[in-house]
């Protein structure tokens, strides 16, 4: 890569796009935009373009992905390439892909290194994690998932696709705003009595985060599942409906009761995943927890429930801006790959 001293890391989700500035080794700018890419490759477009206005533009992008994991494409291989295309349009100067183990490879070359490419974002934070704090657990709790990543001796996980870690438990589709109540446990206690959820769109995790006031305001970007207003009002009305009730059967401290229900669901199935995680066992008790991602204070319950310290990423970076702690944090993927990308010129 080149020597210019700036450079933008790009982490393009189904969901959110996520970028980081980064100038001499210092995080100047972290900015994250809604991204419904299931709807069609314009929804990137404009996305890239809200980034690009905040940010300002560099000669050279380090770009990491799982965007094409949604269904509007055919395969994970065409996701890969249709958006690597559009960045190409979209972004000024070069373009350099992170390929996880096999390094930093150009866009002409992304059709043949697709399965490298895909899904590799919970891999460049793992990398750059490893070479702050060589023995860890990253726990970064995102919108929609929780990437789980044991790192020991400055290795990172054996996993190469989304299905492995699937398998290991090293992915656990549980986030922050975005998940069906639904996933997170088949049956919950309300005022003392046991009810089977409804398996419908009723709420997301964004319901029980805002009734129990964790909720950051800019993490949650997408409409509630009614489409409704994001007040506690609105989300214990959500919330009553997963169990078949109407909002005036319960005040508000028996919804934010029922709301931690669910939190409480939410952090056992990371604990459980976390438990039974590959080298997990070997590492010693100081280990820390680094806790990313718009759900950080989730990752930081999860560091408690093992009885491990959390550390937040932003507190491993040497150099950052102070405005941008929180947000580097946030969106760890992209800065990562940005410092990794630096590294490699």
């Amino acid at each position: 890569m080149s020597s210019d001293c700036t450079i933008t890391g790009w982490d393009i989700g189904g969901a959110h796009v996520k970028a980081a500035r980064v100038e001499r080794g210092r995080v100047t700018g972290v900015v994250q935009v809604a991204c419904p890419l299931w709807q069609g490759l314009d929804k990137l477009d404009a996305a890239v373009a809200q980034a690009r206005a905040a940010l300002g533009d560099t000669r050279h992008h380090a770009v990491t992905m799982t965007g094409e994991m949604v269904d509007l494409f055919d395969s994970r291989a065409a996701g890969v390439v249709a958006i690597v295309e559009r960045l190409t349009a979209a972004l000024p100067g070069e373009l350099h892909l992170y390929a996880g183990r096999s390094g930093w490879v150009a866009p002409s070359a992304a059709a043949a290194h697709a399965d490298d490419i895909a899904s590799a974002n919970w891999l460049a934070t793992a990398a750059w994690v490893a070479s702050r704090c060589p023995q860890a657990l990253l726990a970064d709790i995102g919108s929609t998932t929780s990437d789980l990543i044991v790192i020991d001796r400055g290795v990172a996980s054996a996993s190469r696709s989304d299905a492995d870690r699937l398998i290991s438990g090293e992915l656990v589709y549980a986030g922050l705003v975005r998940t069906p109540l639904m996933a997170l446990a088949p049956a919950v206690d309300f005022r003392g009595r046991r009810h089977r959820v409804m398996a419908e769109h009723f709420a997301t995790t964004a319901d029980i985060w805002r009734l129990l006031g964790e909720l950051p305001e800019y993490a949650d970007q997408y409409p509630a599942a009614d489409g409704g207003a994001k007040t506690p009002q609105a989300s214990a009305r959500r919330l009553a409906r997963m169990i078949g009730r109407d909002v005036d059967e319960g005040s508000m401290d028996d919804w934010r009761t029922l709301a931690a229900t669910f939190a409480d669901a939410q952090l056992a199935t990371l604990v459980d995943a976390s438990r039974a995680l590959p080298g997990i066992a070997n590492l010693p008790a100081d280990a820390p927890v680094v806790c990313a991602g718009a759900g950080c204070m989730i990752a930081a319950r999860l560091a408690d429930a093992l009885d491990r310290r959390a550390v937040t990423l932003a507190s491993l970076l040497t150099d950052c801006a102070p405005t941008c702690l929180d947000d580097a944090t946030t969106c760890a993927p992209a800065v990562a790959t940005a410092l990794l990308a630096e590294t490699a010129r």
